[in-house]
Parts: structure tokens; C-alpha cells; sequence
């Protein structure tokens, strides 16, 4: 179905006021499809527009009291003629439960067969729950009912009161836009709580209740923390009555910043052992949603070309945040490691974009540009803008740009109007440089007679003069460093160094957004060097300027190889434990570099880890998981299952038990019938999900083609099904078995469009490249499909992409060769 374009929505919105929305649902039709009835009330001076529904049956449409004929709908539009200046739309429908985790998605619990439901109405979404005029910059009221089991209960963006058995009504909201409109409905376990008169709740599964009350006093400390935090920034207090956390299942994001009810992946309830970086993770997610409450929510963009500014300032908010009030301190650690390289690395593909596009693109084009350049970069560059700015006129342009749109619109230029009214001078150079011109710089330092000679150069493609705020460090051969402020506004920079230090690392705090390149000396120093480096940021840019350099084909990539194993017997951060280890099997083992020996000189290393990690320690079991992942030794993996060998403080969990036994699948030394069994000691939906993955790692023909028809041919698979299918298929050891699916899935891909919508379309087809077939064939076979433009536009950038890493691979291989 054709999507939004921005022309298309100014149009509807200079014709159409909406005051009002009533929502009536009923949940009680059984497991296929719900009753949706819609009461639109609104100002038109136009005398035609359109309304927005996706139904499984239209069934009645009434404008002024007069019919409207169903017919008339088409691709998910139906035309409205004959406004006059007040209007009164009713809409009576039968919606269609989701499987993919948008729209009002249906999941049942494998533990105890209890069901579930959510609304996800972000972005398309929202006309497949109830009829409406879905652009952003259409906000107003919404007073919503449901009729539900009566066991359940109902939460959404107004405070829902159960008025008689299995019957509620929500308190009606300030303006809302469609795409965070929300309902949570089930038999969920509720925990409430409340914190300066806002009432607070947390709800999960019942077959997660024994861990959200684990988890509720952290999740309730952040909450609280955050929210005096984010008073006392912004002067402006929580305008949306209720504050609900809803952990729920299949969920494709993150979460989801829904007024009064935010929406999140229940796997942030922990069942098992995790490790330090995964609950700071759920801290920074908490915190993320929270800041969009005002900046996403309050204030809501005109169109999705400035959704990078919700996501942007909500990430950078996040970090500050929960490192000023939080117990979680290695936010900036994570970012650098994390969500920075994620960013990185879109930054260089052929995807690339401009942190803040123009708004040509309809809506379902915008969420194309949804990536790690909307989030990473942009908080990069909004934390680089407050240093630049200074925190006082900083957050007296959020501020007046919160109170002066509150429960409206805005756009970009006028947040840059408010900081312009507060004293910012230089915005529109800064801007264009910064926000409106894509790629990404290099900085390079270079070893002079009496210091040290900074470098930037930007990429080709985009010409750009953008200034960095960096500090410069340096080395000795002990660790010990000293750091020299630098403002990098120029081609050229000289910078007063010893020239002599054994390492000197540019932007060594990591305030900036750059390319690292580190001079040979440093380089041929680093594995002895980088392990006695205390600050843990600093060694996240050392590494991000190796994985970088590796993937540009400027660094053998055994040399980076090299420094991960000689940093790993040294390495306290769990978040470095895990990403040295992710680097390795996502990029070197079986794609820069052959997969063995490789893989055993890795396995070696982390096994001479574990027995110096401290028992029970979240590094033990970041270790450990990384040991799981490469290690051969199957009788010591068996053996960790029966309970015989365990690490000391080493909990052998139903997750890290679905860890073992995804690699025990992976090396042929199991079967189904082993993989059956250890469902059944754990038949939760998260079991049914491992499983999944199990089974696709299975180095059999039959599993192979099992998996494959769920990625393409299954239309009722969960999208956690599919993502698990998809994520054990390919794998460097299994090369000469998978080898056939490779023209399989270019020339069966484009069709799973059929089959899901939204967000699992281009996330399945992601998942599912054959990312390990290193081969100009593959490169080819990519680029036909990329250009035929028949094919999903999703599908089509979730490869291109793909190609774009293989690309990199190949001129990785042929620069060193290494087979």
C-alpha cells in the first residue's frame, strides 16, 4: 500500500482540526480478530480528505450521520467527500491481531498458555487498531474503552478504571499523535508504586512475576532518580498523569515511549544471571523513554524527517542522565563500545545519510534512515553541542522550546530559534555541517620533532569543515597518560605532546564523532600497552579505531586480532569482554581472517580467563558467555549442563544453559531429541525461542531447510521465531552446507514481504543474508536485487547494507591475505 508523503500530510493537515478521538475495543472475540469502533470529532475546511484503516472487515462508516460506502476503501485509505466545517466520523471495523509486533500484536505465554496483548502504533502502524488520520503533526485527545476478559486487566495512555467486570475506561489524554497511542491488555502481574504524585507500575508476564519483583526496586529507583533529574533540567513536570513500564513479549525495539504507558522488551526482566552492562542497559533504556515523555511527547515533530531529534536528544539524555543520578556509571563506556560503532558503521555505508534530512521522504521511506546515524551520531553530535554551547544556554533553549510547543508540533529550526534566543550565535554553519551533511571525519595524530601534529580530513564524498572538541592523550609504557584539550577547527592542529610517549591516542575522552587512526609507533606498541590504560573510554577508542581501520582495509586485521587477545587476559570491563568477542566472531573469525585457528587461539585465551575472573562476578560471566561461543571442548559444555566442572559462582541458568546448548547444536553434538529435552526443562516463550535457534544451527540438511521454509514461507512464525531461525542459519563452519541457500535467499527474499509487514520485513531479511559467503557472486546477486525496485524498500536497504560490510570484507581479504 502506497505510504504518506510529506505533501500528502501538509495537505490533510492544513485542512483538517481534530478535537477529539473516541476508541472503543473489544478483546473478547476470540484469537483472530478484535472489534474496533472510532468516533472522530473535527474541523475541516476542505470539502474531501481521507481517513486511515486497516481492517480485516470494514463493516460500517458514518460522516455526519450519513453512510459512507466501504467500498470506497482501498490499500488502506478511505476517501471522505462532502466535510462541512464541523464533521463527526464513526468508524465500526474488525481488526486483525498482529504476529510481527506492530499493531495490536497477540502473543501466548508456551508456559502457561496465558495471552497477551500490546499496541505498537508507531510509525504505519496505528490504522491497524483503529481508525484515525495517521500523520504526527494531527494530534488530539484520545478517551478510549475496552471491553476484556475479565481476569485481565488494561493499561494505556490514560489511567484505566475496570467500571464493571472485564469492562474499562481510560482517563482522557492530552493531545496524543497516532504513533503512541497504546494499549496494554492481558493477565499481566502489576507492581505499583508512586513518587512525587505520580503514580508508578511495572507489569510482565505471569511466567516472569518471580523476576519483575526481583527487578521492581531497581526499575523503580531508576524511575524515581530520572524523573527529579529530568525535572530539575528542563523546569517542566510530567504532564501525562500515570507512569506505567510494560514489559512485553515479541517485541521488536528496544521499547516504545508511549505517554503514560512506555512499552519495553520483556527480556529486560531478567530471569537468569546477567551481566553489569545488561542492567545498566535496562537503566538506559528506562531513561531514554522517560526524556521522550518531553521531547518526542510534550513536543512532537511536525514530520519524520526530525524523528532523528527525538531519538538523538533521548539517547544523549539517557547517558547524562543515568550517569549524574544513577548507580550505573559506565553509560559513556557502553556508548563508545556499543551504540558508537553501531553508529559508525552506518555512517560509512552506502546508506548513509544526514543526521537531519530534509522532509522529502514519505513515511515508511523515514524509518529506513531509523539506524545507528538517528541515534549515535546524533547524540554524539548534541553532546559535542552542549560543551560547544555551554549547559546554561544548552538547556534554556530545551526549555522555552518545551513550553512554548507543549502538546504540539515543532520542528528542528525551532529548537535552533530557542537556542538562538538564549545566546547561541553560529548555529546555521554548525548545522549544515554537522547535522546536514553526512560521513563521517578522520583525526590522525603524526609524531613531530617537538609534539604532536593533529590531522582531519572528511570524506570525499562530503566535503565538510565541522570543528572538534577533543582531548589528545598520551602514553607511556606503564599506562600512565596525560591529556591535552584541543579544538580541532582546522585541517591542522599543533598540539603540545611529548612526541616520545609510547601511545597517543586522539580524542581519548571520546567527545567526538571521528575516525581514530593511531601512527605506527603507537600501533606497534598497543599489545603491550592498551591492557594497563585505566580508563575504560580510552580503550574503547583505541579499539573502535582498530575494528575501524581493520574493516577500511588500513590494518592487517591479525594485528587487531593480535591486541584482542593480549587485551582479554587483562580486561576488567564486561562491556569490552563482550565486544572484543562479538568483533571476533561478527567480523575476523571466518570473514577477515580463516576461521580456525582463530577460533581455538580465542577459545584458548578465554579459558585462561575464566579461572582468573572473581567467582560470581558479572566479568565471569561475560567471560564465560564468550567461551561458550567458541569453545570445542564438548564434553566440559555437557558437563557444565549436568552440573559437573561449574566455574566457581558460575550459575548455570535456563539462559546460559540455552547458550550451551545452542553451541553443543552448532557443532553437530547434539540433536532434536536434546534440544527437545532441554525445552521441556524450560518450555517458557523464551525456551521456544532458543529452541528455535537450536534447531537452525543444526549442521543437518534437514534442519537447514526446516529453518529456511519458517524464514520464508511461514506467515504465522512470531518475529522472534523468525529472527532465531534466521540468526543460527549461517555460519562460517557450516559454509559447505548452507552453500545452495545462498541464490536461494536472493531470489526468495523479496517475497517474505508478503507474508509480515513493517519492522520484521527488513529486520528478517537482515538476519537472514548470507553475510559469510565472502564472494563477488554474493556482491553481484546483492546489487540486482537492491536495484529492482519491485521489491520492499525495507528488504532493499537491509541488503544493500549487508553487500556494503561483504564489500568491506572482500577488500579486507584481497589487502591481506590471510588464507
Amino acid at each position: 500500500m502506497p505510504s504518506l508523503t510529506v505533501d500528502g500530510a501538509r495537505t490533510r493537515a492544513a485542512a483538517l482540526t481534530v478535537h477529539s478521538y473516541d476508541v472503543d475495543l473489544d478483546l473478547t472475540r476470540g484469537d483472530q480478530t478484535f472489534g474496533s469502533t472510532t468516533r472522530i470529532v473535527f474541523s475541516a475546511s476542505s470539502q474531501s480528505s481521507f481517513l486511515d484503516v486497516k481492517p480485516a472487515e470494514l463493516t460500517s462508516v458514518t460522516l455526519n450521520g450519513e453512510a459512507v460506502d466501504v467500498a470506497g476503501l482501498s490499500d488502506g485509505r478511505l476517501a471522505l467527500t462532502g466535510l462541512t466545517a464541523e464533521n463527526e466520523l464513526v468508524v465500526v471495523a474488525s481488526m486483525l491481531y498482529s504476529n510481527d509486533g506492530e499493531g495490536l500484536h497477540r502473543s501466548v505465554d508456551a508456559a502457561d498458555g496465558l495471552t497477551y496483548l500490546y499496541a505498537m502504533s508507531f510509525l504505519d502502524a496505528a490504522p491497524r487498531i483503529f481508525a484515525c488520520f495517521d500523520q504526527p503533526d494531527l494530534k488530539a485527545p484520545y478517551k478510549v474503552t475496552v471491553t476484556a476478559p475479565p481476569e485481565w486487566i488494561v493499561l494505556g495512555n490514560g489511567a484505566a478504571t475496570q467500571v464493571s467486570p472485564g469492562r474499562w475506561e481510560l482517563a482522557e489524554t492530552k493531545p496524543l499523535s497516532t504513533y503512541f497511542v497504546t494499549l496494554v491488555a492481558g493477565p499481566y502481574h502489576q507492581i505499583l508504586d508512586s513518587h512525587d504524585g505520580i503514580p508508578l507500575g511495572v507489569v510482565s508476564r505471569q511466567s516472569l512475576a518471580e523476576a519483575l519483583d526481583r527487578d521492581a526496586e531497581d526499575i523503580f529507583t531508576v524511575t524515581k532518580q530520572a524523573f527529579d533529574e529530568f525535572h530539575r533540567l528542563f523546569g517542566y513536570r510530567y504532564p501525562f498523569g500515570e507512569y506505567h513500564q510494560a514489559f512485553v513479549p515479541e517485541f521488536n525495539a528496544g521499547a516504545m515511549e508511549n505517554p503514560g504507558c512506555v512499552t519495553f522488551r520483556d527480556a529486560m526482566v531478567f530471569r537468569s544471571a546477567v551481566t553489569d552492562q545488561e542492567r545498566s542497559g535496562r537503566a538506559r533504556t528506562i531513561v531514554h523513554e522517560m526524556a521522550h515523555q518531553w521531547f518526542g511527547d510534550t513536543v512532537t515533530m511536525q514530520w519524520w524527517n526530525d524523528l532523528w531529534l527525538n531519538e538523538s536528544f533521548a539517547e544523549y539524555m539517557a547517558h547524562r542522565v543515568s550517569s549524574a543520578v544513577t548507580q550505573y556509571t559506565d553509560n559513556w563506556i557502553d556508548f563508545a563500545f556499543v551504540r558508537k560503532w553501531w553508529g559508525l558503521q552506518a555512517d560509512q555505508r552506502s546508506s548513509t545519510h544526514p543526521i537531519a534530512a530534509d522532509a522529502v521522504k514519505d513515511a515508511l521511506s523515514s524509518l529506513d534512515d531509523f539506524d545507528g546515524i538517528s541515534y549515535a551520531k546524533g547524540a554524539a553530535t548534541l553532546k559535542q553541542l552542549a560543551a560547544y554551547l555551554g549547559d546554561d544556554v544548552f538547556l534554556a533553549g530545551v526549555r522555552a522550546h518545551i513550553t512554548s510547543h507543549e502538546f504540539g508540533n515543532a520542528t528542528f529550526a525551532d529548537l535552533v530559534g530557542k537556542w538562538t534566543e538564549a545566546g547561541a550565535a553560529g548555529l546555521e554553519d554548525w548545522a549544515q555541517n554537522w547535522l546536514r551533511t553526512p560521513g563521517v571525519d578522520t583525526i590522525s595524530a603524526e609524531r613531530t620533532a617537538t609534539g604532536v601534529k593533529l590531522r582531519r580530513v572528511a570524506p570525499a564524498a562530503y566535503p565538510a569543515s565541522r570543528p572538534h572538541q577533543l582531548t589528545v592523550g598520551g602514553f607511556d609504557e606503564s599506562g600512565r597518560g596525560v591529556s591535552v584539550p584541543v579544538l580541532l577547527d582546522s585541517d591542522e592542529v599543533e598540539v603540545e605532546l611529548d612526541p616520545s610517549l609510547a601511545v597517543i591516542v586522539p580524542d581519548a575522552a571520546d567527545d567526538t564523532w571521528a575516525k581514530i587512526r593511531l601512527d605506527a609507533d603507537s600501533l606497534g606498541r598497543l599489545t603491550e600497552v592498551l591492557p594497563k590504560i585505566e580508563d575504560g573510554v580510552t580503550r574503547a577508542v583505541v579499539l573502535n579505531s582498530l575494528r575501524d581501520a581493520v574493516a577500511d582495509a588500513e590494518l592487517d586485521p591479525q594485528l587487531g586480532f593480535d591486541v584482542v587477545l593480549a587485551a582479554l587476559p587483562h580486561e576488567d570491563s564486561d562491556i569490552a569482554v563482550a565486544t572484543m568477542v562479538s568483533w571476533s566472531l561478527a567480523r575476523l573469525l571466518g570473514g577477515y581472517l580463516p576461521y580456525e585457528p582463530h577460533r581455538q587461539q580465542l577459545a584458548d585465551v578465554l579459558a585462561a580467563r575464566v579461572g582468573s575472573t572473581p567467582a560470581g562476578s558479572s566479568l565471569q560471566l561475560a567471560v564465560v558467555r564468550g567461551l561458550v561461543r567458541v569453545s570445542s571442548e564438548v564434553e566440559q559444555l555437557k558437563g557444565w549442563l549436568a552440573g559437573t566442572g561449574v566455574p566457581e559462582g558460575l550459575a548455570v541458568d535456563a539462559e546460559l544453559r540455552w547458550d550451551i546448548t545452542q553451541r553443543l547444536a552448532r557443532l553437530g553434538a547434539i540433536g532434536d531429541a536434546e534440544i527437545d529435552a532441554e525445552l521441556e526443562r524450560d518450555h517458557s516463550s523464551e525456551g521456544q525461542v532458543h529452541a528455535t535457534e537450536c534447531r537452525a544451527s543444526l549442521p543437518t540438511a534437514e534442519a537447514k531447510e526446516r529453518a529456511w521454509n519458517l524464514i520464508t514461507t511461514d506467515a504465522d512464525a512470531a518475529n522472534y521465531d523468525l529472527y532465531a531461525a534466521a540468526t543460527g542459519f549461517w555460519h562460517p563452519s557450516q559454509e559447505d552446507l548452507t552453500a545452495p541457500y545462498v541464490e536461494r535467499y536472493f531470489a526468495e527474499i523479496a517475497a517474505t514481504e508478503k507474508l509480515r509487514s513493517g519492522w520484521a520485513v527488513a529486520r528478517g531479511a537482515q538476519l537472514a543474508f548470507p553475510r559469510f559467503s565472502i564472494d563477488e557472486r554474493v556482491v553481484r546477486l546483492a546489487a540486482d536485487l537492491v536495484a529492482d525496485e519491485s521489491v520492499a524498500a525495507g528488504i532493499r536497504r537491509a541488503i544493500g547494507d549487508e553487500a556494503d560490510d561483504l564489500k568491506r570484507a572482500l577488500a579486507v581479504r584481497a589487502a591481506y591475505p590471510h588464507n
